[in-house]
């Protein structure tokens, strides 16, 4: 379809414009013009909203030129489209100052060498701007009519790009991240080199237009049309809009019924966390989801959610699924979620370089956290758990098990883990591992009972002042600053921590063994809390 539009050009072949020169700003004759104003006096920039053709007889600058000269640098500051003077009483030449201004910025300047009535050419302009804005409308009144169909029938969103091009006329280039940029019509790979790059250079022409295309707070894909003639116009910038959020709906429900789909397949998924499919059966499921033939490793994420899950609807919990993979596509992962009781276990599979995976995995968590989504429904709160990076994707039973023992720590320790991936954790893993096959309440007390029971008798801080020195390496003095205490203050609580844990509690060995015994009390700790928050909570109910 012909896009309405009427320049600079356009109007010097109507009525009126018989007897007329253009003085400067010939290469400023492609200029869209949007509306015509009469205007007579000097001060004209807060009047103007760009695009207008201005009528003048000069009145208001007569033969003022530096007047002149500052009526026209506003008009172009405003970016009006071009300046019309009827050559008379008031303006009977154009300076050469003004000329060389207006044809440094391409403004076009065109003189009436004859009186003309500035209403009727008003009037005509006007007029036919007014239908060219009903095409406008009915134009894409027809588009959307077509688009619409173009959705309840089409198979693949191709035919819709098709359609704006028909439309427009336009070069149409499609981008959804991760895949490769899509452009319609194909043309060589030189044409797309030299034509279709959508750059600065082509976007300070006017000649590039670009709508994103976003899911949930998320930007899924992008689309544009590269103009190689004429400026991008109105009606062009309003059917990209439309087809782009066509294409967001298209592609949202290509992306609910794939999530459907893959929750059929929840049980395949739940044994491949259980090791129990061969690495052939593993790559072919993989192909078959279009992901990497040759994946760089793996590992699963688990979110565990702290209440029920029956207050969200399945569509909840679809649009979290789909929220998830979108963001961890960006990061180079492909995501398969498993669905349990309380937890969505995530399948990650890296595609990219293995040394970078931690990092992208964070900034997909980051993302993921702050997204419009999480932050606005009422989803119940979750924890994270990331488990151990594993080369081989056969055995993400291995990743899955240490992201649920990640999952554990983190219910222990609460709001002190810092951090939901597993290889971060260090010396909380090891306690936990004592813990499930020892008692590590009477370990801890063979070597700490001494100093707890002191506190518990005096309301004493042994503990805090042994956890600080160890900390600070054995320094009496940025204990004493870490503490808030006095010298003499800090050298009699080490005078009794010695008394109690022995002289020899600093030797490498006997202080190695007394901080790990403080992280796992700390643990216990948190462990206890947690127990009576749930004993309190089963009271409350009953």
């Amino acid at each position: 379809m012909k896009t309405p539009t009427l320049t600079v050009s356009d109007i010097l072949k109507r009525k009126h414009f018989e007897h007329v020169e253009v003085a400067a700003g010939h290469n400023g004759l492609n200029r869209t013009v949007k509306w015509v104003h009469v205007v007579e006096v000097a001060k004209i920039h807060h009047l103007l909203n760009g695009k207008e053709l201005i009528l003048s007889t000069g009145v208001g600058w007569k033969e003022n030129r530096e007047l002149f000269r500052s009526f026209v640098e506003q008009l172009i500051n405003c970016d009006a489209s071009g300046l019309c003077i009827e050559i008379g009483m008031h303006t009977p030449s154009v300076p050469q100052e003004v000329i060389d201004l207006a044809n440094a910025h391409h403004f076009p300047i065109i003189l009436f060498l004859k009186e003309v009535p500035f209403v009727e050419i008003t009037q005509d302009i006007h007029t036919y701007l007014i239908n060219q804005h009903y095409e406008i409308i009915s134009g894409l009144e027809s588009y959307s009519q077509q688009l619409n169909k173009k959705l309840l029938s089409m198979d693949h969103y191709s035919e819709i790009l098709k359609l704006l091009h028909h439309y427009s006329g336009h070069q149409v280039v499609f981008k959804i991240n991760g895949r490769e940029v899509e452009i319609f019509p194909k043309y060589s790979k030189t044409f797309k080199e030299e034509q279709l790059i959508v750059d600065d250079n082509a976007a300070s022409k006017k000649r590039v237009a670009t709508q994103p295309i976003q899911f949930l707070g998320n930007e899924y894909a992008e689309l544009s049309i590269v103009s190689t003639g004429k400026e991008i116009s109105e009606f062009d910038l309003l059917i990209l809009d439309r087809t782009a959020t066509a294409l967001a709906q298209h592609l949202l429900r290509d992306l609910y019924v794939d999530e459907k789909k893959r929750v059929e397949e929840n049980e395949w998924l739940k044994s491949w966390l259980e090791g129990e499919h061969p690495i052939e059966n593993v790559f072919s499921y993989l192909a078959e989801y279009g992901a990497e033939p040759n994946p760089k490793g793996g590992t699963v994420l688990v979110v565990r959610f702290k209440s029920s899950m029956k207050q969200c609807s399945n569509l909840d919990m679809i649009y979290f699924k789909m929220l998830c993979r979108t963001i961890f596509e960006q990061q180079g992962f492909s995501t398969f979620p498993v669905d349990f009781h309380s937890s969505i276990v995530f399948i990650m599979i890296n595609n990219r370089e293995m040394k970078t995976w931690k990092s992208r995995m964070k900034i997909g968590l980051n993302s993921l956290l702050e997204s419009d989504y999480i932050q606005k429904k009422k989803l119940p709160q979750f924890v994270v758990g990331v488990g151990k990076f594993i080369e081989n994707v056969s055995h993400m039973d291995k990743s899955y098990r240490t992201a649920l023992e990640t999952i554990k720590i983190q219910h222990h320790l609460g709001g002190r883990a810092n951090s939901c991936f597993y290889e971060d954790l260090h010396i909380y893993r090891i306690i936990s591992l004592i813990h499930k096959y020892n008692d590590l309440y009477e370990v801890v007390m063979e070597y700490l009972e001494p100093v707890l029971q002191y506190d518990e008798k005096y309301n004493g801080n042994l503990l805090e002042t042994l956890k600080v020195y160890l900390a600070c390496n054995g320094s009496k003095k940025e204990t004493a600053q870490r503490l808030f205490v006095v010298r003499q203050t800090l050298y009699h609580r080490i005078q009794k921590l010695e008394s109690l844990l022995g002289e020899d509690f600093m030797n490498p060995e006997k202080r190695l063994a007394i901080e790990f015994m403080i992280k796992a009390y700390e643990y216990l700790q948190s462990q206890s809390m947690e127990n009576k928050y749930v004993q309190h909570d089963r009271l409350r109910r009953l």
